[in-house]
């Protein structure tokens, strides 16, 4: 067989630690793996070490059982596996592209409010969205009039950090945060006369957020869920559903993301256990329908994207909500769910889609 080179872009940190193995979750045996399958070598490149003018990159490479670092053309395609927020890298990424070479997944770093805005434009889908605004005192005080349960989030945020819950109960309203940004340190504070406390006021006024009504989720032993739906391109360049695992928050907080404590467990247990009045296969059966139109509704307008992790909530009567998307799906739930097949097929698809590029 034939083996064409493919680049799998990394951040600074993770390139520095391939000598040592110390690539954090991501798994290199499972990339060297699938793209053994699609006739394929990855070398592992950093941004940093991309000349444009000469066409050559420096990129480990695996050699035997040990990495080596070569001097070579920059391959033609290449897997974005970094977060750039800086101007100068998104620009280097852009000349990229404009010299011909195919990066997918290049921009993975999206607005939730562009996301939302997206959207909402297919009728479908704005039935499965939950009643957003962007988040300001007056539209915060205005959500609370027409709702018990409201989340703000930031607009660009991550892993669960910088949430905070709004719930009435009785008649006073009570906040839920984490001041340190951990999953260890939530507190919750009831609101003086309902009126909202000065750091909520001013990290809004700061910082984009958007305030959501936030839909009262089934829970799994007594703990909220959501399903991590892993919707990838692969050989054929058609989006495809990959995988779904749920992942429940950990007792006391509401957020389910794995970095602040969520635990991952296969989809059908979570199910079966939280919902036994219903079919976990109809249940699993509309929540991959969603995805792939979120997914195909998502890829018209985000250039060269082939890997979302979708988070889609359940209310308790199995009716599926979008939460939010993931441009850089980081996996592992999987693998702690004990899937460990389809936590490897994450990393087939990228290769896959690789050749689909190339020309299989």
């Amino acid at each position: 067989m034939w083996f064409s080179y493919v680049g799998i872009l990394l951040n600074a940190a993770m390139h520095r630690g391939i000598p040592q193995g110390r690539t954090g979750q991501e798994s290199l045996s499972n990339y060297e793996e699938a793209a053994r399958i699609y006739g394929l070598i990855p070398c592992y490149v950093q941004l940093q070490d991309l000349d444009l003018d000469s066409g050559q990159c420096s990129a480990y490479v695996l050699k035997g059982h040990a990495w080596t670092l070569e001097r070579m053309p920059i391959p033609r395609v290449i897997h974005n596996r970094a977060i750039y927020m800086d101007v100068g890298s998104r620009h280097k990424i852009e000349r990229l592209l404009s010299q011909g070479y195919l990066i997918f997944n290049a921009f993975n770093r999206y607005g939730k409010d562009e996301i939302h805005q997206l959207l909402k434009q297919d009728p479908l889908l704005a039935t499965h969205l939950p009643k957003t605004q962007i988040a300001a005192p007056l539209s915060i005080a205005d959500m609370m009039r027409h709702y018990n349960d409201l989340v703000m989030k930031p607009c660009t945020g991550s892993v669960g950090r910088g949430i905070w819950r709004l719930r009435r109960t009785g008649t006073a309203w009570k906040l839920t945060y984490s001041p340190s940004g951990r999953y260890y340190g939530w507190k919750t504070v009831t609101l003086r006369q309902n009126k909202l406390p000065q750091a909520l006021r001013n990290r809004v006024g700061r910082v984009p957020y958007l305030v959501q009504e936030r839909i009262a989720l089934a829970e799994y032993k007594d703990r909220p869920y959501d399903l991590r739906v892993t919707v990838q391109r692969g050989i054929s360049g058609q989006w495809e559903i990959t995988g779904i695992y749920a992942k429940a928050a950990p007792s006391r907080t509401f957020v389910s993301n794995m970095a602040q404590g969520g635990k991952a467990f296969p989809a059908e247990t979570v199910l079966g256990e939280s919902l036994p009045r219903l079919s976990p296969e109809a249940i699993l059966s509309e929540v991959r329908h969603l995805a792939l139109r979120i997914a195909e509704k998502l890829g018209q307008h985000l250039p060269m994207a082939a890997d979302f992790g979708l988070d889609i909530g359940l209310a308790k009567t199995g009716k599926p909500y979008f939460i939010e998307c993931n441009g850089r799906d980081q996996r592992y739930g999987f693998r702690k769910a004990g899937l460990n097949e389809i936590w490897k097929e994450t990393y087939r698809k990228p290769m896959a889609y690789a050749r689909f590029l190339l020309g299989s």
